[in-house]
């Protein structure tokens, strides 16, 4: 099977110049995944709330406690999809429960799904490209009335939802109806007002008229004496000259308000303001401090129109005004102006902490990653941005590693806050598997890259992320009597308690690193003894290759030879065998079992120079990411001498690199034949037919331009050693 015509490669294009693809391929993936950032959006936590699966609680009865047996209620959310596709969902039913998506009914509850609301259902839904809106009805019986709805894929698909009608555009959540007597004869459509008017929707959008007679101050925080807040607005001025303006107002208790840093104005009591100030055009920020004298608490303050205008202080989407609000505090935080002007803070105010919110009922400011990669934190992305970082340092491209950096600190810089965001919210917009780690796939391949690109430069967040990584790989992760990392939990409970060779990428590379990191010998000598306790349960010595999965249920491997796990081995292992101590007592024993394992591997490269799916299946299609790292890890082997005999080894990393790019890599960058993320199975047919490959899937991308990389440095050694 051929990806596409040779004339099509990118080999027909630079015939073997191996900086030249891996640009190509560097400038096709920066080009189709910006540098976008986070989006802010209003949430109101009067709403329902993500749990830590990232369904949404939608437990009615709590929320409409008067409501009577036999009324129904509407709940309704929209969410976008960027083109057509197909999503799973999953749902449990605290009654009866149908669910609608785009007016077509794909889901009704049965008679065990009403009475058992810990069941999990799954169904999958067609999306269009745009809107799709979701109708959920809720009937209320003696069992209780609502459910648990979301993603059926909490660390693939973390969906969030948002409000539908017009007066909430952009912010998160649903909203839901009051009871109804009867069912809805037609569901409700977003450009259709007259389908929803008539009914009155939760959470409330609005004040009620007491509240909106208080200060904003007031209605959000209460007014107790001595208690504190600041709000954040901007101001911006347009014309080229500096422009004499003045804001005017009133205050009740202590006030300080500070423009661009600086003071402009401190009062105490009640009364009038009226603030001269001199601002040059763009765009200011306006920081007030206030105090509580007790009831009467706020502030106003107004532009003459046509001077200058206030602005959102960011772009918060469904924000209702132009001012963020901070508090309440017991007092007022010891802080820089700079250091309250931030989105990436959780202010301390004695207790929990407290972030911005909005003047609207329950209305808080939440980041929300909706990238499809930049900034996005998961294990094949760790790879990926590897391979971007190495090539940028290779061919001096500080672009591609400034767009690394970037990636990694938009994460790292957050964590502090998506942290307290799980624990306030059930589960965050952002970082969701850095936030809740739980397993070695969400830690050990990103994590890696990161403690590498600290030593480009400082990136916020990064050392405290790290850190917290490295405990989790000591002294949380499952482990087995004899101290092998392996999997008590899984995505289905199949795949509980079992041993994964790829989980050999999952952990040392990390632990490699953060010893070269932190000088703790303790780190190295896991990572070392891992690949022997991997070897006892996972080598296949007549092959020497390994098996893919130990299943612990069955006591026994499951005898399939998958390309990429066997790859991760290889490829992990150069990374411990690169900075392992020379006078490390498993030396020698590590050294011999990668040869051991170069020389099953070599037998088995395929005629074209890529190896196959499954190793042992010639007609299991060609794959590229594990043939990536039997390139990179033969032409490492070569270089550092730790093959014997290298002959054979050099020959087969030129012919795997000139076969990626005859037959994996084409003129554009695009990278074929890298298999989708993996389940397990003890059948080969699993591997072979149902996981089949993607086109630029993230898997892979890295791994190819790491291979170039060392194909690239081993052809230098060579020549160097001929000079």
């Amino acid at each position: 099977m051929s990806y596409f015509h040779e004339k099509e490669s990118i080999a027909a294009k630079f015939h073997g110049r191996i900086e030249e693809t891996l640009t190509t391929i560097a400038d096709r993936y920066v080009g189709a995944h910006p540098k976008h950032p986070l989006v802010f959006r209003t949430f109101c936590e009067d709403g329902f709330i993500r749990g830590e699966d990232y369904r949404y609680v939608m437990n009615v009865d709590e929320r409409l406690p008067h409501m009577k047996i036999g009324q129904f209620v509407y709940v309704w959310g929209k969410l976008w999809s960027e083109q057509e596709s197909e999503l799973g969902f999953s749902v449990s039913c605290f009654g009866p429960v149908r669910i609608f998506v785009n007016g077509e009914r794909k889901f009704q509850s049965n008679l065990n799904d009403d009475v058992f609301p810990d069941r999990k259902t799954g169904f999958r839904a067609r999306l269009g490209k745009g809107w799709n809106h979701f109708v959920l009805e809720f009937y209320k019986t003696g069992t209780g009335c609502g459910g648990r709805f979301g993603t059926g894929s909490i660390k693939g698909a973390p969906l969030h939802f948002l409000a539908p009608t017009a007066e909430r555009e952009g912010q998160e959540g649903w909203i839901y109806s009051e009871p109804l007597d009867e069912r809805l004869a037609a569901l409700p459509q977003e450009d259709d007002a007259a389908s929803y008017a008539d009914i009155r929707w939760y959470p409330e959008a609005a004040w009620s008229e007491r509240e909106q007679a208080l200060s904003p101050l007031e209605r959000m925080f209460g007014a107790r004496e001595g208690q504190a807040a600041v709000a954040w607005t901007k101001l911006r001025q347009q014309t080229a000259a500096r422009r004499s303006v003045t804001l005017k107002g009133r205050h009740a208790g202590k006030l300080t308000v500070l423009l661009s840093g600086q003071k402009v104005y401190e009062g105490s009591g009640s009364g009038e303001m009226a603030i001269p100030l001199t601002l040059p055009f763009g765009e200011h920020d306006l920081l007030v401090q206030s105090e509580c004298p007790g009831a009467g608490w706020g502030f106003d303050l107004e532009l003459k129109e046509g001077e200058a205008e206030f602005i959102p202080p960011h772009p918060v989407l469904g924000l209702a005004g132009t001012w963020l609000y901070a508090g309440p505090f017991p007092q007022l935080p010891k802080l820089r102006p700079e250091q309250w002007c931030a989105l990436d803070t959780v202010f301390d105010d004695g207790g929990e902490g407290v972030y911005w919110r909005a003047d609207r009922p329950g209305m808080r400011v939440r980041p929300y990653l909706e990238n499809p990669m930049f900034g996005k934190w998961n294990y094949p992305l760790g790879v990926t941005l590897y391979g971007l970082m190495q090539t940028g340092v290779e061919l001096k491209r500080d672009d591609y590693v400034d767009y690394v950096l970037d990636h990694i600190e938009l994460s790292t810089s957050m964590d502090r806050y998506a942290r307290w965001d799980m624990k306030r919210y059930g589960a965050p917009g952002i970082n969701h598997q850095l936030a809740a780690i739980d397993s070695l796939d969400d830690c050990g391949s990103f994590g890696a890259t990161t403690v590498l690109a600290m030593g480009q430069r400082e990136l916020k967040g990064a050392r405290e992320s790290v850190d917290r990584i490295a405990d989790y790989i000591s002294n949380v992760q499952d482990r087995t009597e004899d101290g092998a990392l392996f999997r008590v939990r899984g995505t289905t409970d199949f795949m509980k308690d079992t041993m994964w060779c790829d989980d050999l990428y999952m952990s040392t590379p990390f632990l490699c690193r953060y010893y070269v990191l932190t000088g703790e010998r303790k780190y190295i000598d896991d990572a070392a003894r891992q690949f022997l306790l991997y070897k006892q349960r996972l080598f296949m010595p007549d092959l020497k290759i390994m098996h893919h999965v130990y299943d612990f249920k069955f006591d026994k491997p499951n005898g399939v030879p998958w390309g990429r796990g066997n790859g991760w081995v290889l490829f992990s292992l150069t990374e411990l065998l690169a900075v392992l101590p020379a006078d490390h007592e498993l030396r020698e024993e590590l050294i011999a079992f990668f040869r051991e394992l170069c020389e099953g591997y070599l037998r088995l490269q395929g005629e074209n120079g890529l190896w196959h799916q499954v190793l042992t299946l010639p007609e299991s299609y060609e794959e590229t990411s594990c043939t990536s790292m039997f390139v990179y890890a033969f032409a490492r082997g070569v270089r550092f001498g730790w093959l014997e005999e290298a002959e054979p080894y050099i020959a087969a990393v030129m012919k795997g690199w000139h076969g990626m790019t005859r037959r994996s890599i084409d003129q554009n960058g695009n990278v074929y034949g890298v298999c989708r993320g993996s389940g397990y199975s003890f059948s080969p047919l699993y591997y072979k037919d149902q996981l089949s490959w993607l086109l630029n899937d993230t898997h892979g991308i890295g791994i190819v331009m790491l291979a170039g990389i060392e194909a690239l440095r081993m052809s230098r050694h060579l020549a160097e050693q001929e000079a």
